[in-house]
């Protein structure tokens, strides 16, 4: 028995669970190597460069050509053709949206805020990223859902939220130094880490959406196949989702509020349920999708219940839920009364009855 078994019994087999096979099929076939990882698709996908480099023009030549990966993946998908013998072309599609999203950095509008900072002179926005990938740190971790766990979980630098009850504050906050890495040896650690056992690449935060440049430059040099799971608050703009489309096969959610004003008031973010709910419409169509709520006191009402309506009525068959209980006030918490203290039991069962009465997937 591998070693991660004795500290999670319960993944060992969770791949197998009849409701992660019927929600996250394709990823668990990644996991076991049985389908390629959507990004290796993405490599062998040729694109034939136009003679304007227009940034109109490169973004409907990728809608075009994202057309083409749809095609090939679903061939791919049902064994009708072998990556392997696919010819890797001098410009991928990869290679495009690399490209894009270099541009997207020059004036940033990865995440809702759009702050149209030029991150490669090192302007600064609401994340405070420059041009170079800074991470926390980098390990598998165990603590991940079941079917998550062991995971390569790559820790980026900073967030585009404020979070008052953060329990990463000292990454989001930016309290600590933080590692600049560069692509390469962001990819090399991926492969390590994939060899060593771990069933995805993690990319989480803080909040990987300001490192989506400098991960698909990663993603460009990693050679072995492993799943891309998206570790996210989900506030990205509708042009960073275009570019994450092919290159995420899950999207790990983080669905906090039912509603704008408590997540003003707890994140200092403006109209999180429109963008929040707009991604996740756009990100069931693109890959499979895991969601996680965190219960908090005093918020079933306002949020919680919201939340899984909204997914109830949305995109119920499309997710998996995690209905998480472990809220504990960090950092700024017990300023607010609300949240001031850790979520009472019957709090927790009131939210896990709500979503299994909703006939939500409910795992964790």
């Amino acid at each position: 028995m591998k070693r991660w078994a004795y500290i999670r019994p319960d993944a060992v087999t969770a791949l197998e669970d009849p409701v992660v096979q019927k929600v996250l099929p394709r990823y668990v076939k990644v996991v076991e190597n049985k389908l390629p990882a959507s990004f290796q698709i993405l490599k062998k996908v040729p694109v034939e460069l136009p003679q304007s480099l227009e940034s109109e023009d490169m973004k409907k030549l990728h809608t075009k050509t994202m057309k083409k990966f749809r095609t090939l993946k679903k061939k791919i998908d049902k064994k009708k053709i072998a990556l392997d013998g696919l010819k890797t072309p001098q410009f991928s599609l990869l290679d495009l949206k690399v490209y894009i999203a270099r541009e997207i950095m020059e004036n940033c509008r990865f995440c809702e805020w759009k702050c149209g900072t030029n991150r490669m002179k090192n302007e600064l926005g609401v994340c405070k990223v420059g041009k170079v990938a800074v991470i926390s740190s980098e390990h598998i971790h165990y603590g991940e859902e079941s079917y998550i766990t062991p995971s390569h979980t790559i820790f980026f630098w900073s967030c585009n939220f404020d979070c008052v009850f953060c329990q990463n504050y000292t990454i989001s906050k930016r309290l600590e130094n933080g590692i600049p890495v560069t692509p390469t040896v962001l990819a090399k650690v991926i492969e390590e880490r994939r060899k060593q056992g771990s069933r995805n690449v993690n990319f989480v935060g803080g909040e990987p959406t300001p490192y989506i440049f400098h991960i698909l430059q990663a993603l460009k040099e990693v050679r072995v196949n492993v799943p891309v799971v998206w570790n996210s608050n989900m506030y990205m703009s509708e042009e960073a989702m275009q570019i994450l489309d092919g290159v995420v096969d899950v999207y790990l959610t983080d669905f906090k509020y039912g509603n704008d004003i408590c997540a003003m008031r707890l994140s200092k973010v403006p109209r999180y349920f429109d963008v929040v709910t707009r991604n996740h419409l756009v990100a069931v169509k693109q890959a499979e999708v895991v969601v996680r709520h965190l219960v908090m006191p005093n918020h079933l009402k306002c949020c919680t219940q919201h939340v899984l309506e909204w997914l109830a009525e949305n995109v119920r068959e499309k997710v998996l839920v995690n209905i998480m209980d472990q809220y504990t006030p960090y950092y700024r918490a017990k300023e607010h009364n609300d949240i001031a203290r850790k979520l009472y039991p019957e709090e927790f069962k009131w939210a896990l009855k709500k979503a299994v009465d909703l006939g939500l997937n409910v795992k964790s």
